[in-house]
């Protein structure tokens, strides 16, 4: 088993990262459907039931997205901001809240928006609609996360951490993209 995990974190790397991202992003949307169920089943409203073809297009975005956070975090952050030590951690979140967060936020809203089939005109409406507030949350939220990440966690094992850490903030995305939904 130690040498299929050690594989898993080597050879392997990008296909890990990038089914845990998946993994994680459908796993966000399956709590915060199961929160959405319960909390219509409380108000009385009508049962409302879980949708797994939603699941499905979080579960693809988090794929398709994993490439991205895995060479973001294992080649391009440390080669944008090199070195060691507190201040160069900071300003490594620095880069990370300028540049990837503000890309992977638009990919995320955009390409849920097409696969939904609400076209490019749709998915440029998600953006918009929801970047902001994301945006806000995000650098209240990570800036400590990635402290702890650029400052202790060795370069490839980065992206995993961060697929770790997400799932909190996955469900938070997920509410975000689908809030609203469930009432109308």
């Amino acid at each position: 088993m130690s040498t299929l995990l050690r594989q898993l974190f080597s050879k392997y790397l990008i296909i890990t990262n990038t089914v845990t991202s998946g993994s994680l992003l459908g796993l966000g949307d399956v709590i915060t459907q199961n929160l959405e169920i319960e909390y219509a089943s409380r108000m009385g409203t009508p049962e409302q039931m879980f949708d797994t073809s939603r699941t499905g297009r979080m579960f693809l975005m988090g794929l398709m997205l994993g490439p991205f956070g895995h060479f973001w975090y294992t080649k391009l952050a440390d080669k944008l901001v090199v070195g060691s030590g507190p201040k160069v951690v900071l300003k490594k979140i620095g880069v990370d809240q300028i540049i990837f967060t503000p890309i992977i936020t638009c990919l995320f809203f955009g390409g849920m928006g097409i696969l939904e089939g609400r076209g490019i005109q749709g998915a440029t409406s998600e953006i918009k609609n929801n970047f902001v507030a994301v945006y806000s949350v995000d650098c209240c939220v990570w800036p400590p996360v990635q402290y702890f990440n650029f400052h202790f966690v060795p370069a490839r094992f980065r992206s995993i951490y961060v697929s770790s850490m997400t799932l909190v903030w996955n469900t938070f995305l997920s509410y975000m993209k689908h809030r609203g939904i469930a009432t109308q």
